[in-house]
């Protein structure tokens, strides 16, 4: 990775002189995986060795999510085969796999909401204790989060838990299992410098004792950190497989997308308006009724991105809901453009120019059953010229709809297609290019680029600067720190449902964020 002018990256501090032992583990041969309208696997060949962590790269219907469930059970190839151990094996269920030491952590969750995290890590798992009590699951989860250092609330039902808490609850589920082989899908997203560290030398121990880690990522920075090899995925083939050691993150780019990969992020450089979101003294509760949100003080002008960085479970998320009207408060003022929204109604914080992109895309942001065009226009479907009296009207809502769509580069083949046909980062596309349409004076992004592949990350984050250079306001809440540092104007750090920090975004660097992140004050920092 490019130096960090004030400090070295966390994640590049872990990377081992790396010497993967050459007994192979996973082998898959001529895999082929149909569906309708789709050919998501044409003839791939992988190897998995033991004592390596090997990171599978691809953009969104690359063909590596489809290849990973064939590995884990989900799905049975058309023809090809997997020996595992030298052993051909033909897994019908996620089930058969796991006893044969295949765990997966998905990149959408597959967790019972009403169940605790310490009952989720051991629903349906031979070796979970014949006498049940919350005590005893809740002791056996604590020794596990220590043992991995990946920290939840073992007694908290997983509907009260952050989605990025929700993450670790699955991957605590898979490690506490001892898989042989074990596929983490984008497990970084949610996780500090530091966290993400403890994780790549999880990953190691796991190599070292002789199984097999892939590591599914759009972070380039974390396939040179921690991966022996990469194998890059594209349109349903594997287009490259090496050593990991021989790569660059242009090398890796230009393989991802198939050309030289140009950034096309552009920041105007201008002087800051007037305020348009000043927040003053807020307090929240959380999903638990506990306090999420404890006197928080902020501000963001004309044309300024403000990045919050910090853990999921930090507040967050109550900060986002709260600003939107989603969340009850208990204490403070929201103002917009100096109006006092407190305590007013969702609707009323769109009409004073306010949108959102939700951490939550499929939960809060899109209703994927419904068509493209209706999704475009559920902002607007109370207005005119789409609405007329009591109807709507078909021909506009087909245009503005189409307008959405062009100018956010979505790609579909009808706008009457059902909206969970698309990718993932055509989704995202359409959110952001709505919800941007809103956002006439104030835009909250949460986790915009979440799982989205270098072009669509890309896509997104240049749709958001470009909303930020006609002079409006951005709150980003990610995350992703690289994303903080690279979009944000200022930077202010979230621990605790405090703001514990508060730069310009050239003051600072990763390192004094991921610490302040992880709960260090300014005075332990300083020192």
């Amino acid at each position: 990775m490019e130096a960090d002018p004030q400090g070295e990256s966390l994640v590049n501090s872990v990377r081992p002189a790396l010497n993967p032992s050459k007994v192979l583990s996973v082998e898959m041969r001529h895999i082929w995986k149909r569906f309708p309208g789709v050919l998501a696997n044409q003839d791939i060949d992988l190897e998995l060795y033991r004592g390596e962590v090997h990171a599978l790269l691809g953009e969104n219907g690359a063909g590596k999510s489809t290849l990973m469930h064939i590995l884990s059970g989900s799905y049975q190839p058309d023809s090809g085969y997997v020996r595992i151990d030298g052993e051909k094996v033909h897994f019908r269920s996620p089930a058969q796999a796991i006893a044969k030491g295949i765990g997966i952590v998905h990149q959408h969750f597959r967790l019972v909401d009403v169940l605790s995290a310490a009952e989720n890590i051991h629903l349906g798992w031979g070796d979970a204790p014949w006498r049940v009590t919350p005590q005893i699951l809740a002791e056996r989860t604590e020794k596990y989060c220590a043992e991995f250092g990946l920290h939840v609330d073992p007694k908290a039902e997983i509907w009260q838990l952050s989605t990025g808490e929700q993450q670790r609850v699955e991957i605590l589920r898979v490690l506490a299992r001892g898989a042989q082989v074990l596929i983490l899908d984008e497990p970084t997203s949610v996780l500090t410098p530091g966290e993400a560290e403890e994780l790549f030398r999880v990953a190691r121990g796991l190599a070292a004792k002789g199984r097999s880690v892939v590591f599914i990522t759009h972070k380039l920075e974390e396939v040179l950190a921690v991966s022996d090899r990469v194998t890059v995925l594209r349109n349903g083939r594997v287009v490259s497989s090496c050593m990991t050691s021989g790569c660059t993150k242009r090398s890796l780019a230009a393989m991802l997308i198939g050309q030289e990969f140009v950034s096309r992020l552009h920041r105007e450089q201008r002087a800051p308006g007037k305020p348009v979101l000043e927040v003053s003294d807020l307090h929240a509760l959380n999903n638990r009724g506990l306090p999420a949100l404890k006197g928080i003080h902020l501000s963001i002008r004309e044309g300024e991105i403000l990045g919050i960085a910090g853990v999921a479970g930090n507040g967050q998320s109550e900060l986002a809901e709260a600003i939107n009207g989603l969340r009850p408060i208990q204490q403070g003022t929201i103002r917009v453009d100096g109006v006092d929204l407190t305590h007013k109604s969702p609707h009323q914080f769109v009409d004073s120019g306010v949108g959102h992109i939700p951490e939550d895309r499929h939960g809060m942001g899109l209703v994927t059953s419904l068509s493209v065009a209706d999704n475009a226009i559920l902002r607007q479907y109370k207005h005119a010229p789409i609405a007329k009296g009591m109807r709507l009207d078909g021909k506009e809502s087909l245009k503005f709809a189409k307008k959405i769509v062009e100018q956010s580069a979505v790609k579909v083949s009808s706008l009457r297609e059902p909206v969970r046909h698309l990718s993932g980062g055509n989704q995202q596309r359409l959110l952001t290019g709505r919800e941007t349409e809103v956002a006439s004076r104030l835009l909250v992004a949460v986790h915009p680029t979440q799982g989205l592949d270098i072009g669509a990350t890309e896509e997104v984050r240049s749709h958001l600067m470009k909303h930020r250079n006609q002079g409006n306001a951005l709150l980003l809440i990610s995350e992703d720190l690289d994303e903080v540092l690279i979009m944000s104007d200022r930077i202010a750090v979230m621990y605790g449902g405090k703001i514990v920090g508060e730069f310009e975004a050239g003051d600072v660097n990763r390192t004094r964020i991921g610490l302040l992140m992880g709960g260090a004050n300014e005075l332990e920092e300083a020192g």
